[in-house]
């Protein structure tokens, strides 16, 4: 490390969260590189050109903050017996205080400021919300400054439905909601099939909820923008799930009606229905058409005429703000100036005077098209309404949760979350992990950061908005990669990923936050805690109420087999495998290593020999464990390792395994109940494998009619009865 730089890099690490030193999966140690730790700390916003710039910068970055008597949020217990929040004013200032409940009403006090407070001391008696602390700061010399706070009280612990806190359990079939097949839909699943398979889920399978995979507003454009893990928003959803057939205005609309019908619209939906994958843009190109033709019947019959349908829209829409008002906006402008130039696909591209939300340039573009603007604001009301449609009729089938739903990891760069928030991200860095078994290089994720200074000084408004939003009409939300509240791995411009480091998160604000929303709307939190874990992160999920993320192939015990049954842990999912991972079937067959040969990213034989023959290990090794915990007979075959098929025997046996954990959820893939061979992502590909368009094998209607599906759902709910997860 440059010697003049040292003396300041230390501190600097330790003010700003950056890890100089880090241990990867292996154990081994990496002294983060100063260039690293330099390009960092510039994209924070401090200048590094030289020593003295980088300390000048500092000083200054710790002067605004001590003029600030306090700092833009704090996030409490509402369990605090002496809760306080910290104070910079000088001794003998004159203080008044107002704090205004979220609920309407205020409470006042006066104070001289003693010598060596620090502390700003708060009613005993804290209320779960967001607040509002106010300060009016008279010093001595008779200066008058002011202060505002967010103050944010939340509970204890995350929500549980009844049944979880009384030490039930429960059980939930995993669906690609695009994969969903029936005779009536227009080539992707929709919300009228998700509610089809929830009856169908409550009453032949007994099960407790649904989990979906996220449900983020995408571009469609295959084979980049289909992944629901980098959305072009995380606050909006995809139009694409939307049973255009099922809104109001369809059935009042001849045109769309005679569209829909002609011969050659429905020779498209069967051979949409028909195809082997999702085709995500024919299928969007077809529902945004007639997405236009009912907006404009809305416009003619109910928005000309302030019905009640119009004020509804009017109310839900004046309640999603600005954040559903710039995703409308991003939607316009790229749709037109697509439309004026073919070539300009993503927002980095446009004319310069559109790149920023609030330029003039870019508002007076979004005025001059109002009702494209309020088309957009109408298509994710109708997705809010079909999605609440389905979680009422699965909660009144039984179902004690519901939908599952799952919030992601990253946003798309090029997408419009950064073109409306771009403050909330940070320029110059990328996101990524550390090498591992899996990338012996490290993996660059190629999406940013995000800003946590912007994030706070905002009171983490925005944060809260990414949990209600994707929370919304659920009863649980699974966190995907939950060690973001702890630390990211940031690599920055003109760096690998070898030689990025962690960069650690407000952790406790974070997970407040996520559980004073649960509380708030009755949904149960997983975290999805897979891969390199900080130290503290699953202790920290298990006070605040969140369930870790435990799956089949990974839990072993001291002697390498799968941990015994009855050692999982009780606030946990456990779950067979999830969509980045081979299916059971896949797994015993070794489809994922023959899939990742086929796509090129296995191409070392020698490699590819040696992942066979660890395949053949790991088998040999899950028979012996259901032996040993019962699931299979003392004198069951050890050549089952050779087998290239999961037999029923071997099915029935892991499903038993995992339903009969302590764990409170447990989750089976949609694949494992119908033993699907292929996975829904390969890791690692693109245009190489279908990721994100692989269909159910079964339609809805066979689900209901096959005698193949019928001994399935049979087996599942003789396990889900014999363990007590049956609704």
């Amino acid at each position: 490390m440059n010697p003049r730089f040292a003396p300041l890099l230390g501190s600097l690490c330790a003010e700003f969260g950056i890890d100089a030193e880090y241990w990867d999966i292996w154990g081994r140690h990496h002294q983060t590189e100063e260039s690293a730790i330099l390009s960092i700390l510039a994209s924070l916003g401090l200048e590094t050109s030289s020593p003295s710039a980088l300390q000048g910068s500092a000083a200054a970055f710790h002067a605004a903050a001590a003029e600030h008597p306090l700092d833009p949020v704090a996030v409490l217990s509402v369990a605090d017996t002496d809760p306080s929040v910290p104070l910079r004013a000088p001794v003998g200032a004159r203080v008044t205080m107002a704090l205004h409940w979220e609920q309407g009403w205020a409470e006042r006090r006066e104070f001289i400021v003693a010598d060596g407070q620090q502390t700003l001391a708060l009613p005993k008696q804290l209320r779960l919300g967001y607040h509002d602390l106010q300060l009016t700061v008279i010093l001595p010399g008779g200066k008058e400054v002011c202060a505002t706070q967010r103050l944010i009280v939340a509970p204890e612990k995350a929500w549980l439905p009844e049944k979880l806190r009384q030490g039930g359990r429960t059980a939930g079939l995993a669906v690609s909601l695009y994969g969903l097949r029936s005779a009536r839909n227009w080539g992707v699943g929709d919300f009228t099939d998700l509610a089809a398979l929830c009856r169908w889920a409550a009453e032949s399978l007994t099960v407790g909820f649904i989990a979906l995979n996220p449900l983020h507003a995408l571009h469609n454009r295959q084979p980049y923008n289909t992944s629901p893990y980098l959305p072009l928003s995380v606050y909006q959803r995809n139009f694409l799930y939307l049973d255009v057939e099922a809104v109001d205005e369809f059935a009042a609309c001849p045109a769309a009606r005679r569209l829909v019908s002609s011969p050659r619209f429905q020779a498209e939906l069967a051979a949409l229905r028909d195809a082997e994958f999702v085709e995500y843009e024919r299928v969007a190109r077809l529902k945004r058409g007639i997405l236009r033709l009912l907006f404009r019947q809305f416009l003619r019959d109910d928005w000309n005429r302030s019905t009640a349908r119009a004020q509804q829209f009017t109310q839900w829409a004046a309640e999603q703000g600005d954040l559903l008002h710039k995703f409308a906006a991003y939607c316009t402008l790229d749709e037109v100036l697509h439309a004026r130039q073919r070539d300009l696909w993503i927002w980095p591209d446009w004319p310069e005077q559109y790149q920023h939300p609030d330029s003039p340039a870019a508002q007076e573009f979004v005025r001059s098209y109002p009702r494209r603007v309020l088309f957009h604001k109408y298509v994710q009301w109708l997705i809010d309404l079909q999605i609440a449609a389905v979680q009422k009729q699965a909660t009144e089938a039984g179902m004690p949760i519901g939908l599952y739903h799952d919030l992601a990891l990253a946003t798309d760069r090029c997408g419009a979350d950064l073109w409306a928030h771009r403050p909330f991200y940070i320029e110059g860095c990328r996101v990524g992990s550390p090498p591992d078994d899996f990338a012996p290089e490290g993996q660059d994720w190629a999406f940013p950061p995000p800003n946590s200074a912007a994030h706070r000084a905002n009171g983490y408004r925005l944060f809260a908005e990414s949990i209600r939003r994707n929370a919304r009409h659920g009863g649980a939300l699974r966190i995907d990669h939950v060690m973001r509240f702890f630390r990211l791995f940031w690599i920055p411009e003109g760096h690998t990923a070898a030689q990025g480091t962690y960069v650690n998160e407000r952790w406790q604000d974070l997970i407040r936050i996520l559980a004073l929303e649960s509380v708030r709307g009755r949904f149960l939190v997983v975290g999805e805690d897979l891969g390199t874990v900080p130290d503290g992160l699953r202790e920290a999920m298990e006070q605040y109420g969140m369930c870790n993320y435990k799956l089949f192939y990974f839990e072993k015990g001291p002697d390498g087999l799968p941990l015994p049954c009855r050692d999982y842990p009780r606030r946990a999912l456990v779950s067979s495998t999830t969509h980045d991972l081979p299916t059971l079937a896949g797994f015993w067959a070794g489809r994922d290593i023959e899939a990742r040969r086929a796509a090129g990213v296995l191409n070392d034989d020698g490699f590819y020999q040696r992942q066979k023959h660890e395949r053949r290990e790991e088998k040999s090794k899950m028979t012996e464990a259901l032996i040993r915990d019962g699931f299979l007979p003392p004198d069951f075959p050890r050549e089952s390792a050779d087998w290239p098929e999961l037999t029923g025997d071997l099915h029935n046996a892991v499903i038993g395994y995992l339903m009969s954990t302590p764990s409170m959820l447990m989750l089976l893939n949609q694949e494992d109940l119908t033993k699907e061979l292929d996975q829904q992502n390969l890791p690692g590909t693109t245009w190489q494998y279908p990721n994100w368009r692989r269909k159910m094998i079964h339609s809805l209607e066979e689900l209901e009619a096959s005698p193949v599906v019928a001994d399935f759902a049979l087996m599942l709910r003789s396990w889900l009865q014999r363990t007590g997860r049956a609704i």
